[in-house]
């Protein structure tokens, strides 16, 4: 039975839905490294997380796609809104591309991550609260909005990782990371849930119809990622930097400092081992997240069935997110890593024989089990192999490389759906990326810290 139906937003736009000080010290396993970590600082910064989570899920992954083509591309062909998507994908993309690198070397050479993060922060959800006020059929300014509110989105991004090696020490980080994506799941899949009931019950909430609910979700995002970002700029300092510099002092060294790690990625071994194989992993993730929604489909299930198996993925990712962070800690990240690709590789087999939505909810829930597990601790895992004193430029190369992934996988399961007719074997395609991101990952020095190799 379909879990949810398609519903009317408006007259024509269809859209589907369905505290670590009171405790003792003495307390063992899980609960004592729960309470290691729930102070105000990491706290601060996890929330982050759950702040700007809300606009990868309700804005990028459900809202938007849907509103582009039903309501600010009304009237144009669905293959001709497809492409606008996907060029202003690749605007934002190209963007981060040019900039990443550059802004994370200033911004560790001047000392400035939170100044830089709250600037992209404001951008971000500044521009997606004023996708409310962009009409119907105003398809230029909502992808201008969209653009400006994905750079701010994903630069942020580069300046709150880099924030991890200050909140964090290094036997942490893997917890820490893990505690930073598992909040995101949470706080994403909350809003999301409430924004998905507004638009199937809008009268409920004093609003007109779906179409109305889905702006004033746009809202709700910018909102929500506002206020739950204040924390980490009241609790979460940055070391003084150890002479002062003006901005454009701060320019100059930033510039000065990214040659400088040019040259110096070549001599860090297990720095670029680890790019390479997590660039190729992280694609075939970052696959299975964006065309997990279009796969079902293809199969025929149900808009508003695949909004819930979305739903499914946020809230499991919740405690699992918590429980690779546990296992990174006892076993090494690497082999979390490894054990999350391996899972991986499984989904994309069981994709293939795939054929009841009961078995898409299963496949969502497993997806949820590893997803923010293989991202947390790829992020504490390159955390540790870095120089001391350059997070920021070297995550900007780390978000260079994530915000430049589904490359790949997308055209991969093209060329394999087209060649033989059937998506399913598309979906078993992107093993090649997990396999070879795997091995890559495995000549991969745990131990080895940027600064210390020759």
């Amino acid at each position: 039975m379909r879990a949810a139906h398609n519903r009317r937003l408006g007259s024509d736009v269809k859209i589907s839905g369905s505290r670590a000080k009171s405790l003792p010290a003495r307390l063992p396993g899980t609960t004592y490294a729960m309470a290691t970590i729930l102070d105000r600082k990491t706290l601060s910064w996890a929330l982050y997380d759950w702040a700007n989570s809300a606009f990868s899920t309700t804005v990028m992954a459900a809202f938007f796609p849907v509103f582009m083509k039903q309501y600010w591309g009304e009237g144009a062909d669905p293959l001709v809104s497809t492409s606008r998507l996907g060029i202003a994908n690749s605007i934002a993309s190209l963007v981060l591309v040019v900039i990443g690198p550059v802004l994370g070397a200033i911004a560790d050479r001047g000392g400035r991550r939170r100044t830089f993060l709250l600037c992209f922060a404001g951008l971000g959800f500044v521009m997606t609260g004023s996708m409310f006020f962009i009409s119907r059929g105003a398809w230029p300014l909502a992808i201008t909005a969209y653009v400006l509110a994905g750079i701010g989105f994903a630069g942020g991004n580069i300046f709150y990782d880099a924030l991890l090696v200050d909140v964090a020490d290094k036997g942490r980080r893997d917890l820490v990371s893990a505690f930073g994506f598992a909040t995101g799941y949470l706080g994403g899949g909350i809003l999301l849930a409430l924004n998905v009931l507004m638009t199937v019950r809008p009268t409920a909430f004093g609003l007109a119809n779906a179409s109305v609910a889905v702006r004033v979700s746009f809202l709700t995002v910018a909102v929500w990622w506002a206020l739950f970002s204040i924390p980490l700029f009241l609790f979460v300092k940055e070391p003084a930097v150890a002479s002062g510099r003006s901005a454009l002092g701060a320019v100059s060294a930033g510039f000065r400092q990214l040659g400088k790690t040019f040259r110096q990625l070549r001599k860090l071994r297990s720095v670029w081992i680890f790019l390479l194989g997590y660039w190729l992993y992280i694609d075939g993730v970052d696959t299975i997240m964006r065309m997990a929604v279009d796969f079902g489909m293809n199969l025929g299930f149900d808009p508003g069935s695949l909004i819930t198996a979305l739903l499914i993925t946020q809230f499991i990712g919740f405690p699992a997110a918590l429980a690779f962070g546990k296992i990174g800690e006892r076993i090494g990240a690497k082999r979390g890593i490894l054990i999350g690709l391996s899972v991986y590789c499984g989904v994309c087999i069981w994709g293939c024989a795939m054929s009841t939505i009961r078995e898409f909810y299963v496949l969502a829930a497993v997806v949820g089990l590893v997803q923010g597990g293989v991202q947390a601790l790829s992020r504490s895992l390159y955390s540790r192999l870095i120089p001391a004193g350059q997070a920021g430029e070297f995550f900007g190369f780390y978000n260079l490389l994530g915000k430049t992934a589904a490359v790949i996988g997308p055209v991969l399961m093209g060329w394999i759906g087209l060649l033989t007719g059937n998506p399913r074997y598309a979906l078993v395609s992107l093993i090649v990326l997990f396999v070879l991101g795997a091995a890559i990952l495995g000549l991969v020095d745990e131990e080895s810290r940027g600064m210390d190799e020759k």
